[in-house]
């Protein structure tokens, strides 16, 4: 409902430059910028899937800024250190207003607050179970700045509002110690975040090939530099709609199962049928999930073969398919 925020404060006082830029941050595909002008718009964001809607859309897109704008809006996430971090390099290279806009589940409250103690913040527009509310000038928030990657641990960097940011994720680390030894020469692991389970992986002589697929650029730069081995490549692309060249040995995965704090076992499904269609006829499967999403009835839909595999525990299963079901034409 960014769309209907914008209207009202555009109305209520909100004055954008006449012709120059506007920075729009981490806009998702589902964000309404119909308010703004198109064609002055540069939309900044690390999510392939966003950046290919905006881009089809007609929109000039890039994963950082280009110069000077005389605007922009933050579409608020809902990690904090990353919110803030937008925040800070919107203001860094705008000129003229910064407007914040989020839902109250994702921390806009918690931002206004923070914006008020050092700067006036105009509005707020509260609509739609959100809040606008806008900078001009804004000031520098050099504290904000989102640093390089951190080490986490086991010579591992991350980066703020990555999946699993502050150490390594449990049910990832329960599926790398489970997998086989024998997983094939060609290996996806599809979602791949900042590289995990692709350099457990590669503990593997056999494996020459590995294709790490991550829709958010970030991870993914984080994953270039946990994941420095040359059998390794690395494809910054939406993971339900990138097909590999040849058909792989295994798949490898942990799914995302949220659209925004709402849990969504669609995603999961679709990326179990993403992952059939780039196996061989005698490929296979390994994925990690909470335990009570029910996979199962997707694995058995696109598989010949479903199992569960030892290593879970109450918060999640390990399962493993083989032989992926084609789809009669």
């Amino acid at each position: 409902m960014t769309g209907i925020r914008l209207s009202l404060a555009l109305e209520g006082g909100l004055a954008l430059p006449a012709s120059a830029r506007i920075a729009v941050f981490a806009p998702t595909d589902s964000s309404d910028l119909s308010p703004l002008p198109a064609d002055m718009c540069h939309i900044i964001t690390t999510d392939k899937p966003a950046r290919d809607h905006f881009a089809a859309l007609g929109y000039t897109c890039n994963t950082a800024p280009e110069g000077r704008y005389g605007a922009a809006l933050v579409c608020l996430p809902r990690a904090k250190d990353l919110a803030r971090a937008l925040i800070a390099q919107a203001a860094d290279v705008t000129d003229g207003p910064v407007i914040v806009d989020g839902l109250k589940t994702d921390g806009i409250e918690s931002a206004l607050k923070a914006c008020r103690a050092r700067a006036t913040c105009e509005g707020p527009v509260n609509k739609a179970h959100g809040k606008l509310f806008w900078m001009n000038p804004a000031p520098e928030f050099s504290d904000w700045r989102q640093g390089p990657p951190q080490e986490i641990g086991d010579g591992f960097v991350t980066a703020p509002g990555v999946f699993s940011a502050d150490g390594i994720d449990p049910a990832s680390r329960a599926l790398a110690d489970a997998l086989p030894e024998k997983l094939g020469a060609h290996v996806i692991d599809l979602g791949a975040g900042w590289g995990y389970l692709a350099r457990r992986a590669l503990e593997r002589d056999a494996i020459r090939q590995i294709d790490l697929i991550e829709a958010d650029h970030t991870a993914l730069s984080c994953a270039r530099l946990n994941v420095t081995d040359a059998r390794a490549q690395l494809y910054w692309e939406d993971a339900l709609r990138w097909r590999p060249d040849t058909a792989a040995d295994t798949v490898l995965m942990n799914p995302p199962f949220h659209t925004g704090r709402k849990a969504d076992p669609a995603l999961g499904r679709a990326f179990i049928a993403a992952a059939a269609e780039m196996l061989k006829p005698s490929g296979q499967l390994w994925m990690v999930a909470n335990r009570h999403l029910a996979y199962e009835r997707a694995l058995a839909e696109h598989f010949a073969e479903v199992a569960e595999a030892p290593g879970g525990d109450t918060r999640f299963k390990l399962l493993h398919a083989r032989r992926p079901l084609r789809k009669k034409r």
